[in-house]
């Protein structure tokens, strides 16, 4: 091989091994640290909340006391609860997996489900704060993290339902399909003919499950899959649903459904062109003949992220 040659296939491996090193700082660095929260107006037929209703959405945080593994710390959380707090939300949704591993150890709780319930319970808003459990949550000990939610304000709706308060619209609590404790019918059982609702549940499977219901709904559970490549998408979705139903607007029968990619990490520390998120979705009424031109909301990352 000649001198050049040679000089010519050194110079293209550097540059590989400088790709690959950029690549992965990005992916495990810098990409899951990088939260966008981003605005969603959505429009429902003949709705009946408050006009312009704000619901913030935040899920799977994943707390940890591992930093590099896990990224969720308290401060981090902390953080993140005061920039939602800043947008001002008339209703907040937190659709489970809180807790990242079993061996968390609190630092100024004595359990680890008070610990976390204690800086979630620092979310605000006017019309209450509503969670649902995830299977990181049953696996840890759900009843107990119930419990810590209620103590710290917010309400835990296992397959239930009740009324928003001040509105005619009901908020449903779907519980974690993975964990088997997923029962659709049950949590709407309550509910009025034809109210209207926001609806709650961690893994996207339960939708198959529900009957037709009109306002919102949304999932979390799949942290889009964490590694988004274009062409191919997710390249793994955790629980039943399908790979498809990884990230963004889906759809299932006469349902329409928003699954977020969460603002933690499971597994790997890693992602890829899947930035974490929480979500603020806005309101509104369009009449029945203007419907289908509503079914394709406007998602926007405003340029705000937790450093």
């Amino acid at each position: 091989m000649t001198r050049p040659a040679k000089w010519r296939r050194r110079l293209a491996a550097n540059w590989f091994s400088l790709a690959v090193l950029l690549l992965a700082t990005w992916a495990f660095i810098i990409e899951p640290r990088w939260v966008a929260h981003r605005e969603i107006t959505e429009t429902v037929p003949n709705w009946q909340g408050p006009p312009g209703l704000k619901v913030a959405v935040a899920s799977d945080w994943h707390f940890t006391k591992q930093p590099l593994r896990r990224v969720m710390t308290v401060e981090r959380a902390r953080a993140i609860v005061r920039e939602i707090n800043a947008a001002r939300p008339d209703v907040i949704l937190i659709p489970g997996d809180l807790i990242a591993e079993s061996d968390y150890q609190p630092e100024f709780a004595a359990t680890p489900e008070d610990e976390i319930a204690q800086v979630l319970g620092e979310l605000k808003a006017p019309l209450g704060v509503y969670a649902a459990l995830g299977n990181h949550d049953w696996w840890h000990d759900g009843p107990r993290f119930a419990a810590a939610l209620q103590r710290h304000g917010i309400t835990v709706l296992e397959n239930d339902a009740q009324p928003l308060k001040g509105t005619p619209l009901w908020v449903v609590g779907v519980g974690d399909d993975m964990t088997g404790h997923s029962d659709p019918r049950t949590a709407v059982k309550k509910l009025p003919p034809g109210a209207h609702t926001l609806v709650l549940m961690h893994e996207p499977a339960s939708l198959t499950g529900l009957p037709p219901l009109r306002g919102l709904i949304v999932a979390g559970h799949t942290h889009g899959g964490q590694v988004y490549l274009p062409f191919v998408g997710a390249l793994v979705v955790p629980g039943d649903a399908p790979r498809s139903w990884a990230y963004g607007w889906v759809e299932h029968g006469d349902n329409r459904m928003y699954i977020t990619s969460g603002l933690g990490v499971s597994i790997l520390p890693v992602r890829f062109n899947m930035r974490p998120e929480w979500v603020m979705f806005t309101i509104n009424s369009t009449s029945p003949t203007n419907a289908t031109n509503a079914t394709n909301a406007t998602s926007v990352a405003n340029g705000n992220s937790t450093k």
